[in-house]
């Protein structure tokens, strides 16, 4: 399986890329973007972005390079995301951020992309404000000191502080509990794929929690529930349908690790037609995140592998 930043090309290298700041610090910029965006497409955009603007800085005038680079693709995101928000207030049905695939040691090693990666996260993170989100991820997932966040973003440190403290807050009380136990969810996984692809509902039933909710992110471009499924019976019937249309022929379900977590593709051949991400709470699947819009699976259609 490929790490968690997408091998995408960057502008021609130069003799030096070997020790270019911004070529070493291109996992933490990655990072940085992706949470605060929640799209693989819009994070390249922005380091392509900040590519062109440190290679056009004059080098004498950055006394510290990767502080320079933070800065620079933290508002350029914050740029992003602030226009991006119009857009999706007029965006059909549930918007859910882009999956991205992620290796088994991605997962349990790198402490910067696990938990704060995950889908059910990113999705916490799409209630913040621009600035509350740009302040959460430096702060609470990068371990920036308020003074230096103030610096990024040209606030002062005690604004800093407070918006901080806000966004903690928030995100703390909307964040999902589950369990984390790895051969749980290994196990819960298994048995979810084997009930989806042999559509036994009554099996597929069992595995989910009374409380359970489907969000699917169509996006207008494929057909998806418009709004959040509840119930095992409503939920499990939903998909064992769409697994059943016709397009979906010769659909098969893989593990992979997305977004930190061992969740489920749905592939038609070599492509990648779905990404399913999901909480377990109590050994039940409590939350479902499907997301199917063709646009928002384009970034893992490059990446290699899935599954185990």
């Amino acid at each position: 399986m490929q790490d968690h930043t997408p091998d995408q090309p960057v502008p021609a290298a130069r003799q030096d890329d070997s020790i270019d700041p911004f070529v070493a610090h291109r996992r933490l910029l990655f990072g940085t973007a992706y949470q605060m965006l929640g799209t693989v497409t819009d994070t390249e955009d922005v380091l392509q972005d900040a590519w062109i603007k440190w290679h056009e800085v004059d080098r004498d005038t950055v006394t510290h390079p990767k502080s320079y680079l933070v800065r620079t693709v933290t508002n350029l995101a914050l740029n992003r995301l602030t226009s991006a928000r119009a857009t999706r207030e007029t965006y059909v049905g549930p918007w859910l951020p882009e999956p991205l695939l992620t290796s088994t040691a991605d997962a349990a090693e790198e402490t910067e992309m696990a938990d704060t990666v995950s889908t059910a996260m990113l999705v916490v993170l799409e209630t913040l404000s621009p600035v509350e989100r740009a302040v959460f991820v430096l702060r609470e997932v990068f371990g920036y000191s308020h003074a230096e966040i103030a610096g990024f973003l040209d606030r002062p440190e005690a604004t800093v502080r407070q918006i901080s403290h806000r966004a903690r807050s928030h995100v703390h009380s909307r964040r999902p509990r589950f369990d984390t136990d790895v051969s749980i969810r290994s196990e819960i996984t298994e048995k979810f794929m084997a009930a989806a692809q042999g559509g036994n509902v009554n099996a597929l039933m069992e595995l989910l929690a009374p409380d359970v909710t489907l969000w699917n992110d169509g996006g207008g471009k494929v057909t998806a529930a418009r709004r959040p499924l509840y119930g095992p019976d409503h939920v499990a019937r939903w998909m064992l349908g769409a697994m059943a249309k016709p397009i979906s022929a010769g659909i098969r379900l893989e593990s992979a690790y997305i977004n930190g977590e061992l969740g489920v593709l749905a592939m038609i051949g070599d492509y990648r037609v779905g990404a399913l991400t999901y909480d377990i709470r109590d050994g039940h699947i409590e939350n479902i995140r499907f997301q199917v819009n063709p646009d928002k699976l384009a970034g893992i259609q490059q990446q290699g592998g899935g599954g185990e």
